[in-house]
């Protein structure tokens, strides 16, 4: 442990770290600071994210220390009964690190966003709509085993079973660099519970992942929009309205659009479709101006066979396999309960590699 320490301790600049957050404390002392808004809260959010690692940092070392005066107590006393309290201190040390060492290669401009996704049925039909409102409870869970809060932007569910479409936003520190791996066609194989002769199928569904973008940071001229109002559809429950309170806004420039029906309010629905329109302007904005951040978009492929990043299978036997980092798991029921870090990890160790 000792010297994983070591390994980390460059790279991570600590001391670096906790000078910087001194400078920038001083800097938020100073008379006008608070002037210019956009600015400030850009010093407020690069402490936090210094302080994150800074006292991370600091309780890992101040934990290891006390592991090897137990370690020390245990050899001069002989004491091999705590020999399980060190072993299971060092797996939580281990899991610090690693996390750590997750955090730092965080580091795109907006991986500390909060994250838009926004799931879509492709081949398969009515399989494949069943299968998109699984793969949205997965992600639901994971975010809640995560700590963060979710809201539910856009639903529309089918008559029979499952979604046409649905757009979650996740509330969470590096919600969006977290998420950004999962963006691409997922795979099903299992057999249907919607036929009657209990034949495997093979269902696929897409999912988009978007940095949620403050307003200031992308400007909309009001006379360049188109808002629509119309009536909620779906299958019943509360995802119908009976006044026309959906909405649907298009950038005539870009013929981007964002709707959302799943609010009782009109202007609930309009806030939230400006959300989802914000963050689509912005990355096409960002596509435009940087070949760089074509990152964030990523290749766009058809929602069928051959393009998925990961494929869940229930028959004829138990198996998650990501296609890109070749991580796999024969948990498949654990994996859709949310406990999808093993390949968000992954990813971003082999993005990493490719850097």
């Amino acid at each position: 442990m000792a010297r994983e320490l070591k390994k980390w301790g460059s790279p991570f600049e600590v001391a670096a770290k906790g000078s910087e957050i001194q400078e920038l404390e001083v800097q938020m002392a100073e008379a006008g600071f608070w002037d210019d808004q956009q600015q400030a809260q850009s010093v407020i959010a690069r402490i936090n994210s210094l302080r994150q690692v800074h006292d991370t940092w600091s309780e890992i070392r101040g934990e290891c220390a006390e592991l090897a005066e137990l370690a020390h107590l245990a050899l001069q006393e002989g004491e091999d009964s705590l020999a399980q309290e060190i072993g299971e201190g060092l797996s939580r040390l281990k899991e610090k690190l690693n996390s750590l060492e997750l955090t730092q290669l965080l580091g795109s401009k907006y991986d500390h966003n909060n994250a838009i996704i926004s799931l879509h049925p492709g081949a398969g039909g009515l399989e494949s709509q069943d299968w998109a409102e699984m793969l949205l409870r997965m992600y639901t869970r994971w975010a809640e085993k995560r700590g963060f809060s979710t809201e539910i932007l856009d639903y529309q569910s089918d008559v029979e079973a499952g979604i046409n479409s649905a757009t979650l936003l996740i509330k969470g520190e590096y919600a969006y660099g977290y998420l950004r791996s999962e963006k691409g066609v997922h795979r099903l194989v299992r057999i249907s519970p919607f036929d009657s002769s209990g034949r495997r199928h093979t269902s696929f569904a897409s999912l988009d992942v978007l940095p949620e973008i403050e307003e200031g940071e992308v400007e909309i001229n009001p006379d360049d929009l188109r808002i629509d109002t119309y009536r909620s559809g779906g299958a019943g429950g509360q995802h119908v309205n009976t006044t026309d309170s959906a909405v649907r806004i298009t950038h005539i420039p870009t013929g981007l659009v964002a709707t959302c029906q799943n609010e009782r309010s009109q202007h609930s629905n309009r806030l939230a479709a400006m959300k989802i329109l914000l963050a689509r302007l912005a990355e096409r904005l960002r596509l435009e101006q940087e070949e760089e951040m074509a990152k964030i978009r990523g290749e766009q492929r058809e929602i069928a066979w051959g393009s998925q990043i990961r494929s869940y299978i229930f028959h004829p036997y138990n198996l998650v396999k990501d296609h890109r980092t070749e991580v796999e798991t024969g948990n498949v029921n654990a994996v859709m309960d949310g406990e999808i870090d093993m390949f968000v990890d992954a990813w971003l160790r082999w993005l990493a590699g490719r850097k």
